[in-house]
């Protein structure tokens, strides 16, 4: 168990009954009153953000997390199977768990927060960037580079992304998987 003063930023409290990850943390003193500590909070297990304000000192419950590498294998009926590096045991997380599954791709690396207590996986996260193949796109006109004019591509993912008109088919491009968005071409 702790207290509020050990919270700290990206820390998953258990807090009525459900696991939240602390986004933003501060504290208000005044002169009168004792001082509160206040936190957002997104949902780990469910999609909700909420604030919270504690008297300073308040119990709070922590989850020990731990940030395990795992490497995407196939996605069937029961949902995404992953496999963990180190033990080679199998693991399946439904989409809702993954933060870009649109750029998983077989034998591609991510890293799981795996909660301790009930050794169930809580997030995958994918590499910030990663580097696809472009399987579609339309040919861009020569010359055409003066201004940052976009057009739609397809990855060997399946996912759609807006790229530079310069970018061809079967060219390598790295992708910003926090964002959906193209970040450069990858020289071979």
């Amino acid at each position: 168990m702790a207290n509020t003063g050990d919270i700290s930023r990206g820390m998953i409290i258990k807090l009525d009954n459900s696991l939240y990850k602390i986004v933003e943390f501060g504290e208000n003193k005044t002169a009168r009153a004792a001082a509160k500590v206040w936190a957002k909070l997104k949902g780990v297990d469910n999609n909700r953000s909420i604030e919270q304000t504690w008297n300073s000192g308040d119990n709070i419950y922590p989850v020990r997390v731990e940030r395990k590498e795992f490497q995407f294998l196939y996605k069937d009926d029961t949902g995404y199977n992953f496999m963990n590096n180190e033990t080679f045991e199998q693991i399946t997380v439904q989409e809702s768990l993954i933060d870009a599954p649109q750029f998983l791709k077989d034998g591609g690396g991510v890293s799981a927060l795996i909660n301790t207590e009930t050794e169930l996986p809580m997030s995958v996260e994918l590499p910030d960037k990663i580097v696809l193949q472009v399987t579609y796109s339309e040919p861009g006109m020569k010359g055409d580079t003066a201004t940052r004019t976009l057009k739609p591509a397809k990855v060997e993912t399946g996912a759609s992304v807006m790229v530079p008109l310069f970018v061809n088919e079967g060219e390598l491009i790295r992708i910003n998987t926090k964002t959906g968005e193209y970040v450069e071409r990858v020289k071979e």
